[in-house]
């Protein structure tokens, strides 16, 4: 897979809008697509830095050159994958600034990880929820519960100007992958029906492009996971498959690198449709249609 060529460089800050500014961290992957985005909200009187990304010190000090003298009041994570959430802690120390955001990541067990990317050093001084405020004297934004791709997963409205900082879970260049066991379909299209049901006019997403039509983007995830039932059911009607199988057959031409990924996202569309009595087990790693 031939990374896409930056659109941006790394370590230097692009203008959004007035209150904010992007930095794509040097981290490309066929997971993190041209990097992490990090976002720098607000003015000289006070900024939040919303998703630090890695632990990486080229990273962390380019940020703090584009703070400059500007006091820093807050952290803010979307979650707890290792390309979000790990430059909080240098960031906070070098800055003084809290922490603040999404929850550390409980897993009811320790069941099989897409890529082994979550961050258990993860530890914020302060936790959201749904609907709470991060004032800044030029700024405001709102935590907006979106579970899904994680269970702690937050998108950050900023109030002023009708944008939304989306994490990963609406992304400008591809779908998301959702990874049981903290990963969850049902919860995961909620959470899009939510969004939907916004009228934010711009959503800056941790990967990828902005999008600047977000009913017509979320509307057409919601369209997607439809379709991804729908092959998955019709791949069942001809008797027990594997999610290798299916995987094969519902993602041609895709990277080797990104079966397992696509795997995830299947099993957690067959755990949903399970719930809702469409399909069962019938073995490890072998799915039916229910009886």
């Amino acid at each position: 897979m031939n990374m896409p060529p930056r659109p941006w460089p790394t370590g230097e800050t692009e203008r959004l809008e007035p209150l904010v500014r992007r930095m794509l961290a040097n981290n490309p992957s066929p997971f993190t697509f041209t990097g992490t985005q990090t976002y720098l909200v607000g003015d000289a009187r006070g900024l939040a830095v919303i998703d630090p990304g890695p632990d990486d010190a080229e990273h962390i000090d380019a940020l703090l050159g584009a703070i400059g003298d500007a006091p820093v009041l807050a952290i803010l994570c979307t979650h707890t994958h290792r390309d979000h959430s790990p430059g909080a802690a240098p960031l906070a120390a070098a800055t003084g600034a809290p922490i603040i955001g999404c929850a550390p990541l409980t897993l009811e067990d320790d069941g099989p990880r897409a890529d082994a990317a979550f961050d258990t050093s993860y530890a914020p001084d302060t936790v959201l929820k749904d609907g709470e405020l991060v004032r800044l004297p030029s700024a405001t934004l709102m935590a907006v519960a979106t579970p899904g791709h994680t269970s702690n997963h937050l998108c950050f409205a900023l109030i002023e100007s009708g944008a939304l900082f989306t994490g990963d879970h609406v992304m400008g260049w591809s779908t998301t992958v959702v990874s049981p066991p903290d990963g969850d379909m049902s919860d995961y299209m909620i959470s899009l029906d939510k969004l939907y049901e916004r009228a934010d006019r711009v959503y800056y997403p941790a990967h990828g492009p902005q999008i600047d039509k977000p009913q017509q983007m979320v509307r057409g995830m919601i369209g997607h996971r439809r379709m991804r039932e729908r092959q998955i059911l019709r791949a069942l009607e001809t008797g027990p498959v594997t999610i290798e199988i299916m995987v094969a057959q519902m993602y041609p031409g895709l990277d080797v690198r990104l079966h397992r990924a696509a795997g995830r996202s299947v099993l957690a569309h067959l755990i949903d449709l399970q719930r809702r009595d469409q399909v069962a087990q019938a073995g490890e790693d072998l799915w039916v249609l229910a009886a």
